[in-house]
């Protein structure tokens, strides 16, 4: 009798706490995904697999010409609708006709504020985030009319066409001066802590130091002054998890630690952050679902699939530094596996073990190569931070992924995708938002084995048809690595 659990007590273990609850129907509705393509024929499979790609497209599109009221919330958020929209379009391989692209760059340049940044919409106030976004769309939609618009500035009708005359007289002159008022908006949000605010007045966070350093960085204004004190900002908000909250004294957060790392490697400062412990933490966020969740005991969220993806994705590039700080000077991983470590269509999807084969492991296969590898950061304050990104980028790779990169494609097609978009997780409603962090996930996914940047996947790396392989995206910025190049000889060309 002792022994015995009260009935009330066995009712509530049996039933579990909410998170719990959650958890266990968020898997029941995976794993019957999962069972349900495991039953049918191999070349059936291969069809499920297939990357929806008209069906997305057409999906985007529709979203430029009409949306429904729901969306009237998101009154504050145009240009994150722009960027979401035009950057799973340009990783789809597609674009948009001369007409909707001069429609977009108008709009957006109606978004800018006088004293530099862009609003939420016109005549809004700026926005770190939905500059950074109108940036990203902006670069997205690429050419000479496209880039030269970002931060035009004019207060009346007389000085836009007296501006419009000194563009066609001086051209780049103008652009200078006005990306200069860029830079005042952006010093204008600097905290003397080395955070960033996301608009006058609000509040100070990661999210804030990212877009602020990363639109500084691709436009080419990236200074001393900017990146003061961002690094100790963003060290002191790594938690005793090792990833990155919102604030010091906050919980760590997928979004927060893929703006924490990017902006500490784009102000080259990376080597302060404890990697091996940000290592540890981003791991096991990749659940059994085979996608990421943001947070410790959270679900599984497709959009988490480039914010946690992408993390590991940095991190690849890093070596150096992570064997550094763990004592493993001079030591990388030999080479990117050529076989993909997850057959997806013959695996027991039931098996954890196997479900998540080929994360934290990965860290542990090394070999001996010279400390001069292309591609590391350097840590020195004398570096030009403007060449970081383009630098960092063009390195070479030695790390294995750090997540199983079959296994997310095999959630992000199976689970996110729908006839037309993508959604969080089973049972969600597709939207733009996910349908661009789940293709940016997939894009970083099936690219996470090459070595080069120049180095098209093998077949046996992208799950389902070859044809389902996306544009690879710049993984600091996430937008298209054509897009980046573009834009980075164009503001180099130009600099102030």
């Amino acid at each position: 009798m002792e022994n015995q659990i009260p009935m009330a007590m066995a009712t509530e273990i049996e039933r579990g706490t909410k998170t719990q609850e959650d958890q266990w129907r968020v898997e029941s509705q995976v794993f019957q995904i999962y069972n349900l393509f495991q039953g049918i024929p191999p070349n059936s499979q291969f069809a499920i697999l297939e990357l929806q790609r008209d069906k997305h497209i057409e999906y985007l599109t529709k979203g430029f010409k009409q949306l429904g009221r729901s969306f009237t919330v998101l009154d504050a958020n145009r240009p994150w609708l722009c960027y979401w929209m035009l950057h799973s379009i340009a990783l789809l391989r597609d674009c948009v006709d001369d007409k909707l692209e001069n429609d977009c760059i108008d709009f957006l340049s109606r978004c800018q504020d006088p004293k530099g940044g862009y609003g939420g919409g016109p005549g809004q106030m700026p926005h770190l985030a939905t500059t950074y976004a109108a940036v990203n769309s902006l670069i997205t939609l690429g050419g000479h009319r496209s880039l030269s618009s970002i931060n035009r500035w004019a207060h009346s009708m007389l000085l836009t066409c007296t501006l419009v005359l000194l563009v066609i007289k001086y051209d780049f002159s103008f652009l200078m001066y006005s990306r200069r008022t860029f830079y005042d908006f952006l010093l204008r949000m600097k905290e003397r802590s080395g955070g960033f605010r996301m608009h006058d007045g609000g509040e100070v966070d990661v999210r804030a130091c990212y877009t602020a350093i990363s639109a500084a960085s691709v436009l080419n204004i990236l200074d001393d002054e900017l990146t003061q004190n961002v690094g100790d900002y963003i060290v002191s908000c790594q938690t005793y998890e090792g990833g990155i909250a919102g604030e010091p004294g906050s919980e760590a957060h997928g979004g927060y630690t893929f703006c924490g790392l990017a902006a500490m490697i784009l102000i080259n400062e990376v080597h302060r952050l404890d990697l091996p412990a940000l290592i540890n933490w981003v791991v096991f966020r990749q659940g059994i679902e085979c996608g990421f969740q943001g947070r410790t005991n959270k679900l599984v969220d497709g959009c988490y699939s480039f914010w946690q993806g992408g993390v590991a994705a940095l991190i690849q590039r890093l070596q150096l530094i992570v064997n550094d700080q763990m004592g493993l000077s001079n030591i990388l991983e030999c080479d990117c596996s050529t076989d993909s470590d997850y057959d997806s269509i013959n695996s027991d999807i039931s098996a954890d073990e196997q479900s998540l084969e080929g994360t934290s492991s990965h860290v542990n296969e090394m070999c001996q190569i010279r400390e001069e590898a292309a591609g590391q950061p350097n840590t020195s304050h004398l570096a030009d931070v403007n060449n970081v990104g383009y630098n960092f980028i063009k390195g070479h790779v030695h790390m294995k992924p750090l997540f199983n990169n079959m296994a997310l494609q095999q959630y992000i097609l199976l689970c996110s995708q729908e006839e037309g978009g993508f959604r969080d997780k089973p049972g969600k409603s597709r939207d733009h938002y996910h349908t661009c962090y789940c293709l940016s996930g997939l894009s970083v996914s099936q690219y996470s084995c090459t070595k080069d940047v120049g180095s098209p996947p093998l077949p046996q790396d992208v799950l389902g048809p070859y044809s389902n392989l996306l544009e690879r995206v710049h993984p600091l910025y996430n937008v298209v690595l054509d897009r980046y190049y573009e834009a980075n000889e164009f503001f180099k060309a130009n600099s102030l």
